[in-house]
């Protein structure tokens, strides 16, 4: 049986959390494990309100989160989790309520981030189009601590989840 853990990725919207957890995701299926992929973009989409991304709301959001990889941790599968979570709070919900609970920082510069953005959403937040969001009209407080960080600046996607593969192996 796995034992349960909780991988949860955090960093700026186009820093390259999804792209990553989801290949960390696929190379733990590979090893045959009981794995579930969490992503911030499917959790507001089902959520039965509809979620805007000032304080109050990004609060539920990572509430629904954490009842979301709860109830899969109670059916014995990692999670591996990818929210913006940008506010240390929210991070540290997550590491009071699960054993083992790591946190992914997936660093990226905004610049950098701007120029992924496949969205579109800091141009509509830089026109102010978009209200409250992470890294131009509301802030993103940088982890003090994360048990791992990526700079996806400078490292490629392989080398990033090597990275984090070697960290969690001690758990697999």
């Amino acid at each position: 049986m796995n034992k349960k853990f909780v991988l949860w990725f955090t960093g700026l919207s186009g820093s390259g959390k999804t792209t990553l957890s989801e290949a960390v995701t696929q190379e733990l299926k590979k090893q045959g494990l009981k794995v579930h992929h969490l992503d911030g973009d499917e959790v507001r989409a089902v959520s039965k309100e509809k979620l805007g991304f000032n304080k109050k709301d990004r609060d539920k959001n990572i509430e629904l989160a954490i009842k979301l990889v709860e109830k899969y941790q109670n059916d014995n599968f990692i999670v591996v989790a990818s929210f913006i979570s940008p506010y240390r709070i929210h991070r540290q919900w997550g590491r009071e309520k699960f054993k083992n609970y790591i946190e992914v920082f997936v660093d990226a510069s905004l610049e950098i981030c701007e120029k992924r953005d496949v969205k579109g959403m800091y141009k509509k937040a830089r026109a102010g189009e978009l209200k409250f969001f992470t890294g131009i009209s509301d802030p993103y407080e940088k982890p003090r601590n994360a048990d791992i960080v990526v700079n996806t600046d400078v490292l490629s996607i392989n080398k990033s989840v090597k990275i984090i593969l070697d960290k969690i192996k001690i758990l697999i």
